[in-house]
């Protein structure tokens, strides 16, 4: 029997420890190699089962987009399925918007992993995972709820062993849109450069997504890399040049996460960051002190196939 509701359902947010831009298909979407980790800043998202097929978004907090990821992954859950079930979404949003944490392909994947339950679909990860691929390129990321070293448009997956670390993480006031930043001179550069020097690695791989004989993967570590998105970004938007300085004043790194604007830096490996957010943020900035997550937490919520 599935059940009637879900409460309090978390979708966090994620860091782009670094995102390379490899590549661009003739589709226009841009073939990207990064690693990717969640943590502990959530929005909250609670799922009521409906009998008549409807499907209905409810803002607890800031007014979202009319038709936004959450509805669009499930619809596709629910054309997919065939199901005759519907459900009453609400989101309390604590994650910024236009910040490059995800916000809205968590929420979608939770949207997913929810309605997979409460529409007594069970059907395993490798079921939903091209859904959610089709919905946005993010979203396997969440759904698969591993850090991960992320390849292609975002469809790769590789997890990772990191060790756990805290995070400071600023948003500046403006946003930024995602294809705005991408469609911008500095990334077309970018992707330019990859192009001659060979650099898209993360294409050339075997079926089971493991590297070819005599290719070597980059050592994996928390300072490795760039994010080829962040000098565009930083045009478009000269805050997230002041945030970055910001946090290298305090703690010696600074790095944007995805197209931006929000930037993070490692503040520690121990219990308790060795030292303090900076509070001297200009007003609408958003600050929060984050710590790494291992797994999603609904990462046991989809089976995986054997």
């Amino acid at each position: 029997m599935s059940l009637a509701a879900l409460y309090d359902v978390p979708a966090p947010a994620k860091l782009n420890l670094f995102l390379h831009v490899v590549g661009r298909r003739a589709d226009g979407y841009h073939l990207i190699d990064s690693l990717m980790l969640p943590i502990d800043w959530c929005d909250t998202l609670h799922f009521e089962r409906r009998d008549d097929a409807r499907l209905a978004r409810h803002d607890l907090g800031e007014p979202l987009p009319a038709d936004d990821l959450c509805l669009r992954a499930a619809r596709a859950l629910q054309q997919a399925s065939g199901t005759p079930l519907g459900a009453d979404i609400s989101i309390e949003k604590r994650l910024p918007s236009g910040a490059g944490l995800g916000g809205g392909s968590s929420d979608a994947a939770t949207t997913l992993l929810a309605l997979n339950r409460i529409w007594g679909l069970d059907w395993p990860l490798e079921r939903l995972l091209p859904i959610g691929l089709a919905v946005g390129a993010d979203l396997p990321f969440f759904l698969d709820g591993r850090p991960a070293r992320v390849g292609g448009i975002g469809e790769r997956l590789t997890p990772v062993t990191l060790r756990p670390a805290w995070f400071a993480v600023v948003k500046p006031a403006a946003g930024l849109e995602t294809a705005r930043v991408f469609g911008s001179p500095q990334v077309a550069k970018a992707v330019e450069a990859a192009r001659i020097a060979g650099f898209p690695k993360a294409e050339r791989r075997s079926s089971d997504g493991s590297a070819l004989p005599g290719e070597t993967e980059p050592e994996l570590d928390d300072g490795f890399g760039r994010n080829d998105l962040q000098a565009a970004a930083e045009a478009l938007c000269p805050e997230v040049s002041r945030a970055v300085a910001g946090l290298q004043t305090v703690f010696g790194n600074g790095r944007m996460t995805g197209s931006g604007s929000a930037v993070f830096a490692r503040a520690g490996d121990g219990p308790v960051p060795s030292a303090a957010m900076p509070s001297d943020w200009p007003q609408g900035w958003s600050s929060r002190m984050c710590r790494s997550l291992e797994r999603h937490p609904l990462a046991s919520w989809a089976r995986r196939e054997a």
